[in-house]
């Protein structure tokens, strides 16, 4: 049975085979200087209900852009982290473990980015809107986007080459203007909330994803489906938000469920996984541009230690 099938169909995260990769390679790969047989990788994603070609689909697509490398070992690929795919990583494992749900420590600050493109440049504006809401930011008036915090939007408008057309700044709120009012403006706090709700309806139960196979199965779809939630919350200070604010209880689950979930999970990652040490005495050299071979059941390795 898949994931899609049973009677916790409705609870089960809907989640794309990429994003799924994402939380295998942060919990399994990051930091581990290996890489991995993509016949074992297959195997992983089995559980979830991913074909195959899916899988290998993913791999060759995370591969062209620059998220993975390849590795020949004999006749078996291997797939390793590229320094691009690390940073993406580590950027959310630190959304995760970090700095978390709920803003509690917020100072005040507001960076506010403003913007006025001609209609030529149309396409750009919309890239535009998408990476400052990607980043947090709520439109607080025409022209004008607002992030609780100081960020760094850097990476987010050199690629797109805005030169006068963008400002720039931090700011504090004064009276007449209100924080309150601001998160009020930007923020539709509304669909916020719902996101959270969705996650406690699927999560926060006794047998949360009872037809998943195992506790593997569950640890991927639950770290992938809380790091898409975080990813969209634009982290709005706490004092601003009610007092039953659905993300702490969220927070609580998740941390609770990853807990219980990781030693079964990891021994089962254990039977499964054929891993290729990166270390430069190892064996295994980095291949150009190759398709995914079509790979069967994957071989066992040996247990981590």
């Amino acid at each position: 049975m898949t994931l899609s099938e049973g009677d916790d169909q409705a609870h089960a995260p809907s989640a794309r085979p990429q994003s799924l990769m994402f939380s295998f390679l942060g919990i399994y790969v990051l930091g581990r200087d290996t890489a991995v047989y993509s016949g074992s990788v297959i195997d992983v994603f089995a559980r979830l209900g991913l074909s195959e070609e899916a899988v290998r689909s993913t791999l060759t697509r995370m591969v062209k852009r620059n998220l993975l490398a390849r590795h020949r070992q004999g006749r078996k690929m291997y797939f390793g982290l590229t320094g691009h795919a690390t940073q993406v990583l580590e950027d959310g494992r630190r959304r995760v473990w970090e700095t978390g749900a709920v803003n509690r420590d917020w100072d005040g600050t507001w960076t506010l980015v403003g913007f006025s493109l001609p209609d030529s440049r149309r396409s750009t504006r919309h890239d535009l809107r998408s990476q400052l809401i990607w980043a947090g930011f709520g439109l607080l008036q025409s022209g004008l986007w607002v992030a609780p915090g100081v960020k760094d939007v850097t990476g987010i408008l050199a690629p797109l080459e805005l030169g006068d057309h963008v400002t720039v700044l931090t700011a504090r709120a004064f009276k007449p203007t209100e924080s309150a009012d601001i998160v009020r403006k930007a923020f539709d706090t509304e669909e916020i909330a719902g996101r959270y709700h969705a996650f406690l309806d699927r999560w926060d139960t006794r047998h949360p994803l009872p037809s998943a196979p195992d506790d593997l199965a569950r640890q991927l779809l639950l770290h992938t489906d809380w790091l898409q939630l975080v990813r969209q919350d634009p982290h709005l200070p706490a004092e601003h938000l009610p007092r039953d604010w659905p993300a702490i209880r969220a927070e609580q689950v998740f941390q609770s469920l990853a807990r219980s979930y990781e030693p079964r999970a990891k021994k089962l990652a254990d039977t499964v996984l054929d891993e290729l040490s990166l270390d430069a005495r190892a064996p295994g050299r980095p291949v150009a541009d190759e398709p995914v071979e079509a790979a069967g059941s994957a071989s066992r390795a040996a247990p981590r230690p």
